[in-house]
C-alpha cells in the first residue's frame, strides 16, 4: 500500500529555493533482500513434491510456489501553498522487495544428472523472481516521476486527490503487468525449461 503523508503547507520563496530542488530530484528509495527455504529429496519427483510442500505461500494465489517476491510500496508527498495555488513540494516513493528462493540440501549427494536439472531449474526460479522485482522498480520510478510532474491546483485538497488518482493508476498498472508476466511464464514453462536444459547441455559439452 502507498501511504501519503501530508507535510505542513509551506510558503516563502527563499525557503522553497533552498528545499524543493533537493527533494524533487531524489530517486525512489529501493531496497531488496533475500531469504531461503530448504528442501530435501533425491529424485526429480522428490524435488517437485518438496517445492510444493515447502515453497512460500502467496496471498494472491493461496498456493505454494517455488519462489516468491514480496513487494511493498510506500512514500510521502509534500504540498506547497503559495497564494491561491498549491503544488507538489516533493515526492518520495519507497519500494521494498523481499525475494524467497529454494535451497536443496541434498545437492552434494545427488547424481550429476539431477544436479544439472536442479541448477537449471533454480536459476530459472531466481530469474523469474528478479524480474518481478525489476517490474516493481520500474513502476516505483514511474510513480515518482508522475507525482513530481503534477502541476499546481487551486487547493491542496484538490491536488491531494490527483496524487491519490495517479498513485492508484500506476499501482494498478503494476499489478496487471505482474499478472501478465506470471501468465506468460506459466504458459511457456515446459518449452523454456527444455530450451534451457539443451542450452546448458551444449555448453557443458563444449
Amino acid at each position: 500500500m502507498f501511504f501519503m503523508r501530508r507535510v505542513r503547507r509551506l510558503s516563502g520563496a527563499i525557503f522553497l529555493l533552498c528545499v524543493i530542488p533537493a527533494v524533487a530530484s531524489a530517486e525512489p528509495v529501493i531496497t531488496k533482500s533475500y531469504s531461503y527455504f530448504r528442501i530435501g529429496g533425491r529424485t526429480a519427483e522428490d524435488l517437485d513434491k518438496e517445492l510444493e510442500k515447502h515453497g512460500p505461500m502467496t496471498h494472491a494465489t493461496g498456493h505454494r510456489h517455488p519462489g516468491a517476491t514480496e513487494i511493498k510500496f510506500g512514500g510521502d508527498v509534500t504540498y506547497v501553498e503559495r497564494g491561491s495555488r498549491c503544488s507538489i513540494g516533493g515526492a518520495r516513493v519507497t519500494l521494498r522487495t523481499h525475494i524467497t528462493l529454494p535451497r536443496w540440501s541434498n545437492r552434494g549427494r545427488a547424481t550429476g544428472d539431477l544436479r544439472f536439472i536442479w541448477d537449471t531449474l533454480s536459476a530459472d526460479i531466481k530469474r523469474h523472481e528478479e524480474r518481478h522485482a525489476e517490474i516493481a522498480r520500474n513502476h516505483a520510478r514511474q510513480l515518482e516521476r508522475e507525482l513530481l510532474a503534477l502541476g499546481s491546483n487551486r487547493s491542496c485538497d484538490a491536488l491531494e486527490k490527483r496524487v491519490a488518482e495517479t498513485t492508484r493508476r500506476v499501482l494498478e498498472n503494476h499489478d496487471r503487468e505482474q499478472l501478465r508476466f506470471d501468465q506468460v511464464e506459466a504458459a511457456n514453462f515446459d518449452a523454456r525449461m527444455m530450451r534451457l536444459l539443451q542450452y546448458r547441455m551444449s555448453r557443458k559439452g563444449n
